[in-house]
């Protein structure tokens, strides 16, 4: 699991590529935790444009991403989330706590 990271005016935008699986989701949310921490955005999008398979680690990665940002009064996004991911997602109704474009 690889993340890019694009930082501007406190928005924080983080690209997955790879399996968000057990093993990628432990090193992601580390990313992740550092990235908003160094950043402090107000708007966190988490693309997953880059995403090849997305277990339930997935679901457990962006509730931590959206429990960081209600710290920060802040707002999650998650965007382009391929076919198998979207199924994974909609599944758990993550759609009902976070946006999902």
């Amino acid at each position: 699991m690889e993340i890019q990271a694009k930082s501007a005016d406190r928005n924080l935008m983080l690209t997955f590529i790879g399996d968000l699986d057990h093993h990628g989701a432990r090193n992601a949310l580390r990313e992740l935790e550092q990235a908003v921490d160094a950043a402090l955005p107000k708007n966190l999008v988490l693309d997953m444009s880059g995403v090849t398979f997305m277990d339930s680690s997935g679901i457990a990665l962006i509730l931590r991403a959206q429990q960081r940002m209600q710290l920060l009064d802040g707002n999650v996004c998650v965007c382009n989330v391929p076919a198998q991911a979207r199924r994974v997602l909609d599944a758990a109704a993550i759609g009902r706590l976070v946006t999902i474009k």
